[in-house]
């Protein structure tokens, strides 16, 4: 089948492309159990691999996948999980519909292959039933506790201490306090609502909780001890680090907007960070403690 010069080079990414997704659907689709979302996916990895032996037919070329791609996805499958992976594949298939457009014009089958794209999405969108994803609001609690409550303590510390171990211990005391409670608490409210995933949802929240608290912490332990407005920065820089990255995987697991969510969450930690850093010189100034 014989097609231009141009239209082949176009054709070759998009058959390299189609086998790469069907190695990384495959993988995916191996390691999960027996269910709607190993037969959803498995069904396309076998498309993807129709796919590129469609493409093969204009190239007369057998191409490898890109195992790096192939790897590294696999790999984000199972720490972010698989419905963050697949959202993201999905997003990438702009590139590719500005391509079909223009191998449309000399490859009639390209339409079957822009349907089959069209249904994945549609099938990925109705089968997000991931654990992590039911609990997101349990995680975003956790998180978005730790952010505020820790951020303003540190802050409020940083500067009525004067000392980077000793904001380190009394952060690291109200944390983990505050970790213990915010899981308590959403035990006791998942059970008051008779939900049976009670433990999980607190193991949902108590973990986001304890991870926030460490990594916001490092820097005043890391750091010497006159070093703690340096820490106070790498702090809030961590803050916003976290949020970022957080509200980037929800922002594309859950499709909800970035912008707004990033703004809110962002502007509140920050606010509180700088309320309680002004108590803290305030409470050092008229109640003439100096440690």
């Amino acid at each position: 089948m014989a097609v231009s010069d141009k239209v082949r080079k176009l054709i070759l990414v998009m058959q390299q492309g189609e086998i790469t997704e069907h190695h990384i659907y495959s993988r995916i689709a191996a390691r999960l159990k027996d269910g709607d979302n190993k037969k959803i996916i498995a069904g396309i990895a076998d498309d993807e691999k129709r796919h590129s032996e469609i493409w093969k037919q204009y190239t007369q070329t057998e191409v490898k996948p890109r195992m790096f791609k192939v790897r590294w996805l696999s790999f984000l499958s199972r720490v972010l999980g698989f419905s963050f992976v697949l959202k993201k594949m999905e997003g990438g298939e702009e590139l590719a519909q500005k391509n079909y457009s223009i191998i449309e014009k000399e490859v009639p089958q390209v339409r079957q292959i822009i349907d089959d794209e069209n249904r994945h999405e549609k099938e990925l969108l109705a089968m997000l039933d991931e654990e992590r994803l039911q609990y997101v609001g349990s995680m975003v609690l956790g998180l978005s506790d730790a952010l505020v409550e820790l951020s303003g303590t540190l802050a409020g510390l940083t500067f009525a201490l004067q000392n980077t171990r000793l904001t380190a211990l009394s952060g690291l005391i109200t944390g983990i306090s505050a970790t213990l409670s915010m899981a308590s608490s959403e035990y006791l409210s998942a059970k008051n609502e008779g939900r049976k995933d009670a433990a999980k949802s607190c193991a949902y929240t108590g973990v986001a909780y304890v991870l926030t608290v460490v990594c916001m912490i490092l820097p005043y332990l890391l750091l010497p001890n006159d070093k703690y407005m340096v820490a106070l920065a790498i702090m809030l820089a961590v803050v916003i680090l976290i949020i970022l990255g957080f509200t980037y995987y929800i922002s594309v697991a859950k499709d909800v907007p970035f912008g707004k969510r990033f703004g809110e969450m962002a502007g509140i930690s920050l606010s509180v960070a700088a309320i309680s850093f002004v108590i803290g010189i305030l409470v050092k100034k008229f109640l003439g403690i100096d440690i």
